[in-house]
């Protein structure tokens, strides 16, 4: 796998200004499972995740089970008063990777959207958050 594209240089600072994230994978049945991470993006734009037992987490065992697909949102409240709530999304494909003994799920985005990171995304003709295909 190999991200093609990265994300801006607003969406990316942001990114890498949080420190917690949710994942979504599914099982092999077919039950859709969230979980909230650490993780770094790097600089060709993929998603590391990392985490203690992560080859033994329900997350890791997923991925490996052959479904690579994944969701994985970071948002927060920039403010309360006024409500102004940011974030991304992005869909991609994971891998587990085993590394020297320490393994981690490398997320390579397909698409993704944000909103309110790269300015106001509720605009006189509704809610436009920034889109990116990243393939």
């Amino acid at each position: 796998m190999v991200a093609v594209s990265v994300f801006t240089e607003k969406e990316l600072a942001y990114l890498r200004s949080q420190p917690l994230g949710r994942l979504a994978t599914v099982a092999p049945d077919g039950q859709p499972d969230n979980a909230a991470v650490g993780f770094r993006v790097e600089d060709d734009g993929t998603i590391v995740v990392t985490g203690m037992n992560l080859a033994d987490s329900r997350k890791g065992r997923n991925v490996a089970a052959g479904n690579p697909k994944v969701a994985f949102i970071v948002d927060d409240l920039e403010s309360v008063d006024p409500w102004r709530p940011r974030g991304i999304r992005i869909f991609g494909d994971a891998e587990l990777v085993l590394d020297a003994g320490r393994p981690y799920l490398r997320i390579v985005p397909t698409t993704s959207w944000s909103w309110d990171v790269e300015g106001p995304s509720m605009t006189p003709e509704g809610w436009r958050p920034h889109r990116t295909d990243h393939r």
